[in-house]
């Protein structure tokens, strides 16, 4: 079998095929590019400090309170269970005020105030005085009425129940 003559585009006979110099050029060039792009846009991204006017901007959205609104309920007198079988019946005397996020909320909830109402006296005729000692006992008083009051009047949101005056006798 006899070798076949190289032409022009293989190269010359004795001469090494070309490697292809300048797409390997170009793909170098092309990649310490890409390479400088990204980390200039990493640096831009996440190790910049903010400027003093952004800075500022982002404290006061931070410090701007928000305005709230209360709905304040009428006083409760509510008979309790007494546990054991004492001489007169434990009495809770209870004023409740509701906070709301806006005061559209608050007149959305102030038709359905004797509903919330009543929810309460429900639930808090079956407390016992033993319920209510302590801080933990206070606490649960006052998510369970939270969560009461929000499945009342949902489709509003109570963001939570003040205590104003909560006498047990």
């Amino acid at each position: 079998m006899a070798k076949k003559p190289k032409t022009d585009e293989e190269g010359a006979p004795g001469e090494a095929p070309p490697q292809g110099g300048k797409k390997k050029l170009i793909m170098i060039v092309g990649g310490v590019v890409m390479l400088a792009a990204l980390g200039g846009g990493g640096w831009f991204f996440f190790l910049k400090k903010p400027s003093p006017e952004q800075i500022a901007a982002a404290e006061q959205a931070k410090n701007a309170k928000k305005p709230v609104s209360f709905v304040e309920m009428k006083d409760m007198m509510i008979g309790i269970s007494g546990g054991a079988q004492s001489e007169r019946q434990p009495i809770i005397k209870i004023k409740v005020v509701l906070e709301t996020a806006d005061a559209k909320v608050s007149d959305e909830i102030k038709p359905l105030l004797p509903r919330v109402e009543d929810a309460f006296q429900v639930f808090m005729r079956e407390l016992r005085p033993s319920d209510l000692e302590g801080s933990a006992g206070m606490y649960r008083l006052k998510e369970e009425l939270l969560r009461r009051v929000n499945v009342t009047v949902f489709p509003a949101k109570i963001d939570a129940v003040l205590f104003k005056e909560l006498l047990v006798q």
